[in-house]
C-alpha cells in the first residue's frame, strides 16, 4: 500500500506545487491556525463511503460542516481536500446540478481560501473530458467560468475552458459566438501562463478573426505576439502557423511587400529549409510578392537581397522574372507575357481567382512603373507620343500612371500637354533655390571686394612709382 500510495502522493504534491506557481500574483499568505489533517484523514474515508451507499446527502453534510471547520482554521490543505472530494463525490454519483450548486456555493463562502478554491477548480476541470451528455458539459463550463471571472489565481483554468467552448462552438459551426468567446481572453496580461501556451492561444484569436474576416481585429492581436519568440527552433510550429495568418492578413491588404517579409520568414524557418519541396516554393512566392511591391527604398534593398539567394538558381524562370526588374532597362509588356505568363498563371498568386486576376493586373502595372523608372533615367525630356509607344499604353493610361508616380514621389516629371513633352528635370526645391542664390551672391560679392581691393592696390603701386620718378628728376 506503501508503494502505491508513492506516486499518488507525488502527484499531488506536483499539482499542489504547480497551483502554488499559478497563485503566485493572485493569492495571499494565510498563517494556518489549526491543523485539521488528522480530522480530514479520519472523514473524508467516511463521506465516501456514505456516498458509495447511495446517501449522498448525507455525505454532503458531512464534508459541508467539515469544510467549516478547515475554512475557519485557515488550513488550506485540509480544506483544499475537503472541496475536492465534495466535487469529485457528485461527480461520481452523477449529480451534475448539485455538482454546479456546489461549485457556486463553495467559491461564495466568506474568506474561503484562494489555494483551496483553485484546487477544487483544477479538479472539476478534468471531469468535462469525462462527461458524454453536451448540454450537462456546457453548462458545468458555464459554472466554472462564472465562477472563475475575474479571479487572477484561476485565470489559466478559464481560458482553457473558454478555449473549450469556443471549440465546441465552432464544431456546431457558429464560428461567429466562437471568435467573440476568444476575444474575451487577454492571455498577454496572464502573469502565471507559459509563454508557448499564450502564444497558442492567441494565434486561436488570430484564427478564429480571420475566419470571420475581422481583418483589423487580427492586425491589432498580431502586435501582441512578439517574433522574438520564434527565434527558438522548437517553436517553428507556431513560427509557421502565426506567419500564415500574416500571409492571408497581407492578402487582403493588398500589402506585396508585407507578404514577401512574411513568406522570407517561413523561408528561413529550419524545418522549411531542410524540405527541398517547401524551400523553392517559399523562394517562388518572395520572387513574385517582392515584384509585385510598389517600387521604394525597402523594395528596392530587399529585391537586391533576395537576389544573392542561391536558391534561385533551383528555379531559373523566376530568377529571370526577378532580374528584369533589377537591370536598367525597359521591360517589352507583350514579350515579358509570351515567356513568362503561361508559368507565372501556374503559381497561387496568379491563379484564375479574382484576387489572382487583381495580382496580375497590378504586375502589369509593375511593369509601367520600371519603364517610367528607365525612361526618368536615360531621358531629360521626352515626347509624350513615343513614351505612349515604348509603354504600350494609350495617352490618358500614360498620364495617369505618370501622375501616379509623380504624386508617390518615384519620379519627378512635368508634361507640358499643349507640346506633348515630358520633362523629367528634377525641380528644385524654393529653399534650396533661395539658398544656392544667397550663397551665388556672397561669391559676386566676395569677387567685387577683391577687385575693389586688388584696383586699389595698383592705383597705389602707380602712385609711389610716379611719387618717386618725379623726386629723382
Amino acid at each position: 500500500m506503501t508503494a502505491a500510495g508513492s506516486p499518488r502522493k507525488k502527484e499531488e504534491k506536483s499539482r499542489e506545487d504547480k497551483i502554488n506557481e499559478i497563485m503566485a500574483d493572485g493569492a495571499t499568505s494565510v498563517k494556518m491556525e489549526v491543523d485539521y489533517s488528522e480530522t480530514c484523514d479520519r472523514k473524508l474515508p467516511e463521506a465516501q463511503t456514505l456516498a458509495a451507499e447511495g446517501n449522498l446527502d448525507g455525505a454532503m453534510e458531512m464534508l459541508m460542516s467539515l469544510e467549516k471547520q478547515t475554512r475557519s482554521g485557515c488550513d488550506t490543505h485540509s480544506t483544499g481536500r475537503v472541496l475536492v472530494t465534495i466535487v469529485q463525490l457528485c461527480f461520481s454519483a452523477g449529480d451534475f446540478n448539485q455538482l454546479n450548486e456546489k461549485i457556486q456555493e463553495l467559491v461564495k463562502k466568506r474568506s474561503q481560501l484562494k489555494q483551496a478554491v483553485a484546487k477544487m477548480i483544477a479538479e472539476c476541470c478534468t471531469f468535462i473530458d469525462k462527461i458524454s451528455d453536451k448540454p450537462t458539459m456546457l453548462k458545468l463550463i458555464d459554472t466554472l467560468r462564472t465562477v472563475t471571472a475575474g479571479k487572477i489565481y484561476v485565470e489559466n483554468e478559464r481560458a482553457r475552458l473558454t478555449h473549450r467552448l469556443s471549440l465546441i462552438h465552432e464544431a456546431d459551426d457558429n464560428i461567429t459566438e466562437a471568435a467573440k468567446i476568444m476575444q474575451e481572453l487577454q492571455v498577454e496580461t496572464y502573469g502565471s501562463m507559459e509563454r508557448k501556451e499564450k502564444v497558442e492561444l492567441i494565434l486561436e484569436q488570430m484564427r478564429l478573426c480571420l475566419a470571420t474576416k475581422d481583418y483589423i481585429r487580427t492586425q491589432i492581436i498580431s502586435k501582441k505576439i512578439s517574433t522574438r519568440f520564434f527565434e527558438d527552433a522548437k517553436y517553428s510550429d507556431l513560427k509557421l502557423k502565426f506567419y500564415s495568418y500574416m500571409i492571408e492578413l497581407g492578402q487582403h491588404e493588398g500589402d506585396y511587400l508585407d507578404i514577401c517579409k512574411n513568406f522570407r520568414q517561413l523561408y528561413d524557418t529550419p524545418c522549411i529549409k531542410e524540405d527541398a519541396t517547401k524551400k523553392v516554393e517559399a523562394m517562388k512566392n518572395i520572387v513574385l510578392y517582392v515584384v509585385l511591391a510598389k517600387y521604394d527604398n525597402e523594395q528596392s534593398d530587399l529585391i537586391n537581397r533576395v537576389k544573392m539567394e542561391r536558391t534561385l538558381d533551383e528555379i531559373p524562370r523566376y530568377k529571370s522574372v526577378l532580374e528584369r526588374f533589377i537591370t536598367n532597362e525597359i521591360i517589352t509588356l507583350a514579350e515579358f507575357c509570351q515567356e513568362f505568363e503561361a508559368e507565372l498563371r501556374q503559381s497561387e498568386a496568379f491563379s484564375t481567382t479574382e484576387a489572382g486576376e487583381k495580382r496580375w493586373t497590378d504586375l502589369k502595372s509593375r511593369i509601367v512603373e520600371h519603364n517610367i523608372r528607365m525612361m526618368a533615367k536615360y531621358y531629360t525630356r521626352i515626347r509624350l507620343t513615343r513614351m505612349c509607344k515604348l509603354l504600350a499604353l494609350t495617352e490618358s493610361e500614360t498620364e495617369d500612371c505618370l501622375s501616379d508616380m509623380v504624386v508617390a514621389g518615384t519620379v519627378s516629371a512635368k508634361t507640358d500637354r499643349l507640346e506633348g513633352i515630358v520633362d523629367f528635370t528634377e525641380q528644385e526645391n524654393p529653399l534650396e533655390a533661395l539658398n544656392s542664390w544667397s550663397s551665388n551672391t556672397n561669391k559676386l560679392m566676395d569677387l567685387v571686394m577683391k577687385t575693389t581691393h586688388l584696383i586699389n592696390k595698383e592705383e597705389m603701386v602707380h602712385k609711389h612709382l610716379a611719387g618717386g620718378a618725379a623726386s629723382t628728376d
